[in-house]
């Protein structure tokens, strides 16, 4: 019996090329074209051929030699996935310079795809665009099929242009764990239902152009470690958050408002930055709770009442709590280790404590501090262990330093616009003005 031409393999002069068409390969789009024309032209012995108990025989050894091979093949991707690949691929385009999507070529395997991984026959994550730093992203709409990828775990989106709404369909990923597409211009509001997404840890919308609140079902995660949505136009106030094991929340630069209840954010956050919204209300309760912070940023927002003592005592290398309305007395516990401390701008009140005097970057300008400097700040100024000292814009009435002292060139100290003459003259920031003394009036008036 003579082979056919072009064939790879044979058994007693037969093609065995269904054996070719699924030897370890996922290509689900061409199996059952694969399939049907083996069947049809190579497997089945030529028509003039007479069916024989033999030919029978021989027809049966074939198709177990098949089974054979195909149980070492990898799986076949699921159809609904691959379809769902292709929808996506549709929406989307590289932008100029990007060449993202020049391995999808949906006639070989998609799990080679770049930002494509699979197990089994399933998608588990899928990161569209090129990784890399600062190359070109994606334009284009999110699909909602990206909904029937339903063993996703993790899904990202680099920076780019792709524009629209969230899909609400990605509330069917009930494995979805990671969830980030920031820097983009996604709009309208966020969906409601990825407060379905029981197990997310991370959701990063950061750097959009989303608006309305942030819907109270996300704060009913029981998982989230990670919400980020910094830089949107998002407002309102924001939910109660449920989950003990959220470490890092990032709202800055929105236009949310409103007070936050002591009970709001849990005792897990490691990462607080509220910075430019118009949150108002008393944080001293709120903050008390925080101990474990290792970073915390409210300024620019319109918080008010006093400053809890005990949060000098954080482990946050960078305080930052200007620009707000915060009043009353500061009384650190103990000396304070943080590397930067920010109060300017304040309506805070009494004598500087010399707890302070251990912070390299201290700025408590632009308040109602009154009294003299405390000499242990010279002492670190002079030593360079003060890196920066603002102190303008106060009623503070002195300073023990010798007007001949040479402050180090690695020091800056401000001393402009207090109830006294400045004893030695610093450069101070261009904000700080002209004027070098208070007018004697409003040091008269001043009471602290």
């Amino acid at each position: 019996m003579m082979g056919y031409e072009g064939c790879g393999e044979t058994f007693n002069g037969i093609c065995l090329c269904l054996a070719d068409c699924f030897l370890c390969t996922r290509k689900m789009v061409y199996t059952s074209i694969c399939f049907a024309n083996s069947f049809h032209g190579y497997i089945f012995p030529p028509e003039s051929e007479i069916i024989t108990p033999f030919t029978a025989m021989w027809f049966l050894g074939v198709i177990l030699l098949l089974l054979h091979r195909f149980r070492f093949c990898s799986a076949i991707l699921d159809p609904v996935d691959f379809l769902a690949l292709q929808s996506i691929r549709k929406s989307l385009e590289d932008m100029p310079g990007s060449n993202y999507f020049s391995s999808w070529d949906f006639t070989s395997d998609p799990c080679n795809f770049a930002g494509v991984y699979c197990e089994g026959e399933k998608v588990v994550a899928l990161n569209l665009g090129d990784p890399r730093a600062g190359a070109p992203g994606l334009s284009g709409r999110l699909n909602p099929a990206i909904g029937k990828l339903t063993a996703l775990a993790e899904f990202t989106v680099v920076p780019g242009r792709i524009m629209g709404a969230l899909p609400s369909t990605l509330s069917q990923l009930k494995n979805l764990r990671f969830l980030a597409v920031s820097r983009n211009f996604i709009s309208h509001e966020i969906p409601a239902t990825l407060g379905e997404l029981r197990w997310l840890r991370t959701l990063d919308l950061s750097y959009n152009q989303l608006t309305g609140g942030v819907p109270w079902a996300i704060g009913s995660l029981p998982s989230l470690t990670n919400l980020i949505l910094c830089h949107n136009h998002l407002s309102g106030s924001i939910p109660h958050f449920a989950s003990q094991s959220l470490a890092r929340l990032d709202l800055k630069h929105n236009d949310f408002s409103g007070s936050i209840a002591p009970g709001s954010l849990p005792p897990s956050l490691q990462y607080l930055s509220l910075s430019w919204n118009r949150f108002s209300g008393q944080v001293d309760r709120l903050l008390s709770r925080l101990n474990r912070l290792s970073y915390l940023d409210l300024s620019l927002n319109q918080f008010n009442g006093p400053i809890p003592g005990c949060i000098f005592s954080f482990p946050i290398t960078n305080l930052q709590l200007e620009r707000n309305q915060f009043s009353g007395p500061v009384h650190p516990g103990s000396s304070v280790t943080i590397q930067t401390v920010d109060l300017s701008h304040n309506m805070l009140y009494g004598e500087v404590s010399p707890l302070f005097a251990t912070v390299q970057n201290l700025y408590l300008n632009n308040n109602r501090f009154t009294g003299s400097v405390p000499t242990i700040f010279v002492d670190r100024l002079m030593a360079g262990s003060i890196q920066l000292l603002y102190l303008q814009h106060n009623f503070l009435t002195g300073m023990p330093i010798n007007p001949r002292a040479s402050i180090p060139m690695s020091s800056s100290l401000c001393l402009q616009y207090n109830c006294m003459v400045p004893p030695v003259q610093t450069p101070c920031p261009i904000n700080a003005g002209t004027q070098k003394t208070r007018p004697t009036s409003q040091c008269m008036e001043w009471k602290g």
